[in-house]
């Protein structure tokens, strides 16, 4: 039996979550005590009791030996980022397109990754950790911290795509031109990208690009000295000053 596309059409809208197996959130966390920093991205399930934010917040800090002013401003990021998610939650989203453009621009350590590939909206059994583990395996890459790294940015790009999509529906009923607005909007904001990209992989496919497309968006992968990178961090911490 054909599976019905859980995104919503023109008329008949879905309610928010993000297009994969489970509905995960995104965390990122970048704070900064007394001039030391700490960093992490993972992923948190919006339907865990809050309580256990402070417990998690509480065990990173002691696990890393950070102080303890760190515990409040952690507990605080990540609550606030799950407030956000569940802000929409409940609300109705359309998508215009099946496929969109995902960009991996990012550095884990000293590797470098550079990718462009589709991601089917449609599909709501990917799993961006399974694809990372494959990309990972497929591009020799040995650092484990570079596969959870790359789940992570796919998430948050579907974590995008999905708000703008409620944000849309939103706009489009305030507008006295409805439809004919969201159509519009839909095939010149969401689908720009997807539509010529739709051109160069054909109807069929999926995360995994074809072959013969590579030379196209071939991903790039560099292992950077450490000079190389060191020059990289100076370079961001100017950048943030």
């Amino acid at each position: 039996m054909k599976s019905h596309s859980p995104w919503g059409t023109s008329k008949n809208p879905v309610k928010f979550r993000i297009p994969t197996a489970d509905n995960l959130v995104p965390i990122r966390l970048d704070i900064e005590i007394d001039g030391q920093r700490f960093r992490d991205a993972f992923i948190w399930n919006p339907s865990d009791p809050d309580s256990e934010v402070v417990v998690f917040a509480k065990r990173t800090v002691k696990d890393l030996k950070l102080p303890p002013a760190f515990v409040t401003q952690i507990a605080q990021s990540i609550q606030t980022q799950l407030t956000d998610f569940r802000s929409y939650e409940g609300q109705d989203m359309y998508t215009g397109e099946k496929v969109v453009p995902i960009k991996l621009d990012l550095r884990v350590n000293h590797t470098l990754v550079k990718d462009h590939f589709l991601w089917d909206l449609n599909n709501f059994e990917s799993d961006p950790e399974e694809f990372a583990k494959t990309f990972c395996k497929d591009m020799g890459i040995e650092d484990p911290e570079v596969g959870p790294a790359i789940a992570i940015a796919i998430r948050e790009q579907l974590y995008e795509i999905a708000v703008q999509s409620v944000t849309t529906t939103r706009e489009s009923r305030l507008n006295k031109k409805g439809r004919k607005w969201l159509e519009y909007n839909q095939s010149s904001k969401t689908g720009a990208n997807a539509v010529d990209l739709f051109k160069l992989f054909g109807n069929r496919s999926s995360v995994v690009r074809k072959r013969k497309e590579w030379d196209v968006y071939e991903p790039i992968v560099d292992l950077l000295s450490n000079e190389e990178v060191d020059a990289l961090e100076a370079k961001q911490e100017r950048n943030t000053r």
